[in-house]
């Protein structure tokens, strides 16, 4: 499902930049500007999974019939499935501890989890009257791939994206 997303979001940027850009040789990286990529999720993937994109991109251009026209929504795919109407929120919530203690969060601040993962702060921040030792905490979807890190049920959320 994600790699579905993924496919679709690039397709859709591709569609949308210049002609000469759209060569299907040419990365990602280099057709997208940072901004371009954050905006679309896509500075989160690790280089493996950059690199199959990339190659998933040079085999849908080989086969131009498989390519929605660019008039067509992002969302068509997704839309036509019954199972779910909202990307994203068949995932699944994730349950963890915080290694260490958190104070508060910003932008920019990284939650390493017991169970492996990290999450970096997007949006949102929060000051805690008093520091919390390793408190649980639940990463929770949202619409169309957000994810929200969930401290105490009384407090804000934080918008995270994961970089490990």
């Amino acid at each position: 499902m994600v790699r579905q997303m993924l496919l679709g979001a690039a397709l859709t940027l591709a569609a949308a930049m210049p002609a000469q850009a759209q060569d299907s040789s040419v990365r990602l990286e280099q057709r997208l500007s940072r901004e371009e990529m954050h905006e679309a999720g896509l500075d989160t993937l690790t280089p493996a999974q950059l690199a199959a994109l990339n190659r998933l991109l040079v085999e849908k251009a080989a086969t131009p019939a498989s390519v929605p026209p660019a008039s067509a929504p992002a969302y068509t795919a997704a839309a036509t499935d019954q199972s779910h109407t909202y990307i994203g929120l068949d995932d699944k919530p994730i349950r963890s501890r915080v290694k260490g203690s958190v104070a508060g969060w910003e932008p920019g601040t990284v939650f390493s989890l017991e169970n492996g993962q990290q999450w970096k702060v997007l949006k949102g921040s929060m000051k805690l009257r008093a520091p919390m030792e390793a408190p649980e905490i639940v990463v929770v979807p949202g619409i169309a791939g957000r994810w929200f890190l969930q401290v105490d049920e009384d407090l804000p959320k934080a918008r995270v994206y994961r970089i490990d």
